[in-house]
């Protein structure tokens, strides 16, 4: 039965020469096929013949490995696709990576300054005295030590250079892992391994154990000061950051000053020590140490209440986070300030998502936990190398040679100086001690008791025959040439005395401190030692001169002037002013100063002046180096920038030590060299006071 309205149908359609419609027995009743195609471009060609060339015919290219030339055209059309995604995400990045400092630096402005900023100034200040303390702690304790564990010269000098190099390490490595792991993580840890091995070192009775325990807490409080830096001046606004990160320089004169006190009030009172039978002494010096962890102990202490900085997490993709603690730091503040209600409106911040960060995420997925742990260090390591190679990019090239040649400049000077003022004191002092020593020439005692003390004396080609020495002590004794015959030595103990060409004959030493290295080319004849007393002697009153406390305590004290300034006029006359000018015109004349010091109070003058001028320079260092660098790469320049001061001041107290009691000129000349060097390339950096963090 025909149906008048598909009929209307069929004949408009078949009219139209498009499509018509058949209703035999295997057709699709109703439904439309396509009877002229439109035409077909030669890739949808391919793809419509696809199946028929899979299942009709093989093609003879796949014998011999060759791809097909769909596959070829997939392959390239798949490449054209990637291409314009990487182009339009590179762009897109370098948008947010041209927006986010400026949008950072308004949300830093709304979120204002006040209770949050002064918290964080508080618990980073502690962390920085803690590595003021440590640069200290082992200066008070040598004298000490080396008399506790027998250490001897070379050893001594061991100490000092490893513990500086642990610290140059520590710097070069916590300084690249804050830009990956994130500034309060690695504080955390720093603050953690000093705790760790300077406890550890309180109680070590063998020099190896000592020295190892002393390397690693260097290792953990060298990454301290880049990080601090970096993580406080993430808080900052610009017209803050100058004045503030020179107000938290103060916390590091405040670390001397802890260390100077504590030293001069605890290592002097041998008698506040104790100790469990002959193996396990604790001598004040020890109780020193322990006494010295108080800083490192309160900052770690506050660290873990403090958030991580928002700067880093938005570089890191890490939005939510960020926008939290940018919160938290905006409603802190102005609640402090009376105005609970104002809200923080801030809804997008832009983030800039980077490949390694994706590929770790990708990676913490799959495999064994080892095989996770694995891949996410070795990733962090190769960014970290690639954060330090990116350094040498034409545009951070020129600024981070003339940082280097700065800081190197400046660290020389200070530190050569810093060993030179108390190792100069302390010749001055052997120099008056030895215009006053006794000489006694070819003398002859008999049978006499002596019962009181020797000191400062020489004798020569003398004779001692059935002699008594008890209950006294020889200090500073040389005899030489010298005769004992038939004598009698008893609870003797000894400071920097020795027996020279001597003959011993027939001669008792009981319970003394005498051995074998106190006895030069002598000749024992029937010598008999019972109950030596092992070990080393301590001798407080002359080990620990309350001079060398009172020095490093006005030294320390005399940043405190220099600090202040630093602050007030760090951002209205700017960096590069107080780099150059400081540096190179007032220290530089200081140092000639140096020449004219013929007296103890003379240096101890000269010294106080050097460091209260030198502290601004520093502080200008500092805040200009944590500027120039951007956010990805702050932590990572400062944590070298450190490493030089740290190597710098390595090579400065090998040199300028050498020259004690030999000459002043030439440590004066270098140290003055050094200084205009530093100040005159300053003038070439960039002023940053009102430049926005990059």
């Amino acid at each position: 039965m025909d149906d008048p309205y598909h009929n209307n149908v069929n004949q408009q359609m078949t009219e139209g020469g498009d499509y018509t419609y058949t209703q035999d027995g295997g057709g699709q009743d109703g439904y439309p096929y396509q009877t002229d195609y439109p035409p077909q471009d030669e890739d949808a060609a391919s793809d419509a013949t696809e199946g028929a060339d899979d299942d009709d015919q093989m093609y003879e290219g796949e014998y011999q490995g060759v791809p097909h030339p769909d596959e070829i055209k997939e392959a390239r059309r798949a490449a054209r696709i990637e291409a314009r995604r990487k182009a339009r995400m590179a762009t897109q990045q370098e948008e947010e990576e041209e927006n986010l400092p400026e949008q950072y630096e308004t949300i830093m402005e709304d979120c204002g300054h006040g209770r949050f900023q002064w918290m964080l100034f508080f618990v980073l200040g502690l962390a920085l005295m803690a590595d003021g303390v440590d640069g200290f702690v082992v200066g008070f304790v040598l004298p000490s030590a080396e008399k506790d564990m027998c250490i001897s010269n070379a050893d001594k000098g061991l100490l000092g250079l490893l513990v500086y190099v642990a610290m140059m390490v520590g710097a070069l490595v916590w300084g690249g892992l804050s830009d990956k792991m994130g500034r309060r993580k690695c504080l955390i840890y720093v603050l953690a391994i000093d705790l760790i091995f300077s406890f550890l070192s309180c109680f070590a009775q063998g020099y190896g154990f000592f020295l190892f325990f002393r390397f690693c807490s260097g290792f953990g409080i060298g990454g301290s000061i880049p990080i601090v830096y970096t993580y406080f001046t993430e808080f900052l606004q610009m017209d803050k950051r100058g004045e503030h990160l020179s107000w938290l320089c103060m916390f590091w004169m405040l670390g001397g000053l802890y260390a100077s006190f504590t030293a001069w009030g605890i290592i002097p009172h041998y008698g506040w020590g104790f100790a469990i039978g002959s193996e396990f002494q604790m001598h004040s010096w020890r109780l020193f140490i322990l006494v010295c962890l108080f800083p490192a102990l309160a900052a770690l202490v506050g660290v873990v209440f403090m958030p991580e900085s928002p700067r880093f997490l938005l570089e890191n993709a890490r939005h939510d986070e960020a926008w939290m603690i940018l919160r938290q730091v905006h409603d802190t503040n102005w609640k402090a300030k009376g105005e609970p209600e104002r809200v923080f409106t801030v809804t997008n911040i832009k983030t800039p998502q980077t490949q390694e960060d994706e590929f770790i995420e990708i990676q913490s997925d799959t495999g064994t936990a080892f095989q996770r742990w694995t891949v996410r260090h070795m990733t962090m390591l190769q960014q970290v190398m690639a954060n330090v190679m990116s350094l040498s990019a034409p545009e951070l090239r020129l600024q981070g040679l003339f940082l280097v040649i700065i800081w190197f400049c400046m660290a020389f000077s200070y530190h050569g100086l810093g060993v030179w003022f108390p190792d100069m004191i302390k010749y001055m002092q052997y120099e008056e001690y030895e215009s006053k020593v006794r000489v006694f020439h070819r003398e002859r005692v008999e049978r006499f008791h002596f019962n009181f003390s020797l000191v400062n004396q020489i004798h020569r080609e003398g004779e001692y025959v059935h002699d008594k020495f008890a209950n006294i002590e020889i200090k500073s004794v040389k005899f030489e040439n010298s005769l004992f015959e038939n004598c009698y030595f008893e609870d003797i103990k000894s400071t920097n005395t020795f027996f020279e060409n001597c003959t011993i004959k027939n001669t008792v030493f009981y319970n003394t401190d005498l051995w074998q290295e106190k006895f030069k080319n002598c000749r024992m004849e029937n010598t008999t030692f019972l109950h030596p007393k092992k070990g080393c002697h301590l001798n407080f009153q002359e080990e620990n001169d309350i001079v060398i406390y009172m020095v490093s305590f006005l030294g320390s004290l005399a940043v405190l002037p220099g600090n202040i300034i630093s602050a007030l006029f760090m951002d209205k006359i700017g960096r590069i002013r107080i780099i150059g000018e400081i540096s190179g015109n007032v220290l530089s004349s200081c140092t000639f100063l140096l020449l004219l010091s013929f007296s103890q109070g003379a240096v101890i003058c000269w010294q106080c002046l050097f460091y209260a001028v030198s502290v601004a320079a520093w502080n200008g260092l500092e805040v200009i180096s944590v500027e120039l660098y951007p956010s990805s790469k702050r932590g990572t320049a400062f944590g070298i920038l450190n490493g030089i001061c740290k190597f710098a001041a390595i090579i400065a107290s090998f040199i300028f030590a050498a020259f004690i009691g030999i000459t002043k000129i030439i440590p004066i000349f270098l140290a003055f060299a050094a200084l205009v060097c530093g100040g005159l390339v300053a003038l070439k950096l960039p002023e940053t006071r009102e430049k926005i963090l990059s």
